[in-house]
Formats: structure tokens, sequence, C-alpha cells
């Protein structure tokens, strides 16, 4: 009796493995990256003309060492200019009513850090701060994090469908898998530019160009996750998770932009793709589409990555298919036998796909 509950129990031990790894690389991840959040090189800019300008920026600068990068600027109007291409993040503009602009649409935690330091300066000089937000986000988004929440539903509606297709498809050929990647994430699109318009309205305008970088966001996902399952297998879960949630949701800059986070993740934020779709969305909702292309680059670049996985993937395959003489033997055999283990691995991968 003991010797049947052995394979049992190694089978459950071994399949625990799954979820710990997660929990570890979940804590590593969103600990690492969100737990102390401190502006590193953060662009703001002082306006003002003359000596005294350049004063009072180098003792702000002074103050902040490493943590703000301060130039000076002798208009408003620049510094709304730089606040709309994104290249600072505040302007304190001086005078006897000192007045802090921001936009918000960029990152509302970002102007809650330029915010706090920058109201303390203020009360030195006997004035309270106006804060005019040039950037502000839709009234249907106030914190401006909608479209961070909405990459996390696209990016679970296309990982989680990389185990169906990967796993349940897996005796088709790759060429019908990789139409099914197609259709999956055209579908994934669809109801992500649905959240994004009529049911939650975080996009007002340009709602279909949202949707498309959308289909691309999330076909890479898939492209890359159904190519990865041919060598993967069961560990394809655990795989996605690392790339597109750990990695992913942390460097995205939705809820902390680069400039909040260490070296780490606000590297990954250059070049990652779920930071190109929601930097994309930024620049398209709301900056005039500055900075668009480059974002939308990053996005055909993962959709590349997807297309040689699968396509290397195929080639696999198709190398290791065995003769057809040999087919039919083995095939019958599984069928007298039941292909219960198979079938049993299959949804457990399933439900840690879906579940997480």
């Amino acid at each position: 009796m003991s010797g049947s509950r052995e394979p049992a129990l190694r089978h459950v031990l071994t399949h625990l493995l799954t979820p710990l790894l997660m929990c570890v690389g979940m804590g590593l991840a969103y600990l690492g990256a969100f737990a102390s959040p401190e502006p590193h090189h953060m662009p703001i800019a002082v306006v003002g003309s003359g000596p005294e300008a350049k004063v009072f920026a180098q003792t702000v600068k002074d103050k902040a060492g490493d943590a703000l990068d301060v130039r000076t600027l002798d208009a408003r109007s620049a510094a709304v200019d730089q606040l709309r291409t994104r290249d600072i993040d505040g302007a304190y503009v001086l005078g006897d009513k000192p007045e802090l602009i921001v936009a918000s649409a960029g990152s509302d935690t970002t102007v809650s850090v330029v915010q706090k330091i920058f109201t303390p300066v203020a009360a030195e000089q006997g004035a309270p701060l106006k804060v005019t937000d040039v950037v502000p986000s839709v009234s249907d988004d106030p914190t401006g994090q909608g479209l961070f929440f909405l990459l996390v539903a696209v990016s679970i509606g296309s990982y989680a469908s990389v185990a169906v297709i990967g796993g349940a498809g897996g005796a088709l050929r790759m060429r019908t898998r990789a139409l099914l990647v197609v259709g999956a994430s055209g579908v994934v699109s669809l109801i992500g530019a649905a959240f994004a318009g009529p049911v939650f309205h975080l996009a007002h305008s340009h709602l279909w160009p949202l949707w498309g970088m959308t289909w691309l966001y999330s076909a890479g996902v898939l492209g890359i996750g159904v190519g990865l399952h041919t060598f993967l297998k069961k560990w394809t879960t655990l795989g996605v998770m690392v790339l597109f949630v750990m990695l992913n949701f942390t460097s995205s800059g939705g809820i902390f932009r680069p400039e909040l986070q260490n070296g780490f993740f606000g590297g990954l934020h250059a070049f990652w793709n779920g930071a190109g779709y929601v930097e994309g969305a930024r620049s398209l909702l709301y900056f005039d589409q500055y900075d668009l292309a480059r974002n939308i680059w990053t996005l055909v670049a993962w959709l590349l990555v997807g297309a040689a996985m699968v396509t290397v993937a195929g080639l696999y395959e198709r190398r290791r298919r065995p003769a057809p003489a040999a087919v039919e033997p083995v095939a019958t055999h599984k069928h007298k036998k039941g292909a219960a283990p198979h079938d049993a691995d299959l949804e457990e991968e399933l439900e840690e796909a879906v579940g997480v």
C-alpha cells in the first residue's frame, strides 16, 4: 500500500515546485521593484532668468544629489513643452507665487514625488505652492494607472492561452498553432479595446490604434509562449510568468516609472514589451504621439521574437517527428493504456496558468 502512495506523493511534491518558485519569483520581483521607490536622476527644471535661477537650481541639486537632474529654463512655455515631450517630470517656476508644473498622465506617482520635493521648498519661501497639471489623465482614470491594469488583463489572457494552444493543441501542426496565436491574440485585443473604450472609458480617443497596439503586444506574448512550450512543456507556465509578469509588470512604468526604480528594473523599462505597451498607450492618448514610433517598434521586435520562436519550435518538432509507420502502434498503445497521465499534466498546466 505504501509503495503505491510513493509515486503519488512524488508527483505532488514535483508539481509543488512550480507554485513555490512562483512565490519566490513574485516576491523578489514585486518587492524588488516596488517596495522602496526613490528618485534616481529624475529630470526636473527650474524656471527663471538670471543668476538667481541658476543659484536656486544648484542649491536644489546639491541637496538632492543623484536623486535629481536639475536644469534651468528661461520661460514657462519651454517647461510646458518639455513636459509634453516627457523630457522632464516637473518644473518649478520661481516668483512671488511659486508654481509647480506637472503632467500627471505620465505617472501619478512621479507627480507625487515631485510635489513632496518642492512643497517644503515653497514653504521656506513663505508662499503656498500652486500645482498646475498640463497633461492630466481622463476623468474616468484619475490616477492614470488604468493602462497598467489593462496591461495586466491583456497579459493574463495572452499567457493563459499559451497553455491551451501549446498544451491542448500540441497534436496540431505548428502552422495551425501559429494561426491560433493570431486568432487568440486578436480576440484578446478586442476584449482589451472593449475595456479601454466602452466599458471603462480609459481611451476617449484613438481607440482603434490602441487596439492595434494591444494585438501586437498579445501576439508577441502568445508567440513566444507557444514557441517555448515545445521545449519547456509543463514548465512553460513558470517561464511565461517570469517573462510577462515578474519582469514585465514591474518594469512597465505603470505604477512607478524607471526614475523611481533601481537600475535593474529601470534598465528593463527601456526595451521590455510591457513598457512598450504602457508608454506607447500614454504617448498615443496623452502626449500627442511623441515617441510613439519607438514604443511600437519595441512591440514589433517582441512579435518578431515570437515568430522566430514559433518557427524554431516548428522545425524542432518536424525533425523529432517519428516516421508514419511508427506512429500508429504507439498511438494504439497509448489508447489502450489510457492517456490519463498526459491529460492530468495538461489539466494541471491549464489550472496553473489560469489560476495565477
